[in-house]
């Protein structure tokens, strides 16, 4: 939530330069990865370990700002293809899914464009 704030009150000119608010953040989670966890929970020390092997990709969004920082946009684009699944049952052809994909590829990425223009 606080990187979600952060994000919010940075201005695009200063996405590059060193934010007191962003460096206090990102200390605190270095403090809160590097804990020792109770060995009785293998499952967290298994998530632990994940964030600490993709610590550097966590707060992309605070230094690039055409980066969300959310996948929203990427859960809205296969929304489709599950529906279609879901009421279909499945593609009748290898062929079938394959034209539908190429025609959702198309018609999203009109409507992405006409979104920016």
């Amino acid at each position: 939530m606080q990187a979600l704030e952060i994000k919010k009150i940075i201005t695009t000119s200063q996405y590059q330069k060193p934010i007191k608010e962003r460096a206090e953040m990102e200390a605190l989670l270095d403090g809160l990865i590097h804990q020792k966890i109770n060995p009785d929970h293998p499952e967290v020390i298994t998530f632990q370990k994940r964030i600490l092997k993709y610590r550097e990709y966590l707060f992309t969004f605070l230094y690039h700002p055409e980066v969300p920082p959310d996948n929203n946009k990427s859960e809205q684009a296969i929304r489709n293809v599950k529906v279609k699944l879901k009421v279909s049952g499945m593609f009748k052809s290898a062929k079938g899914a394959q034209n539908y994909a190429i025609i959702r590829s198309i018609t999203d990425t009109c409507k992405k464009t006409i979104k920016l223009s």
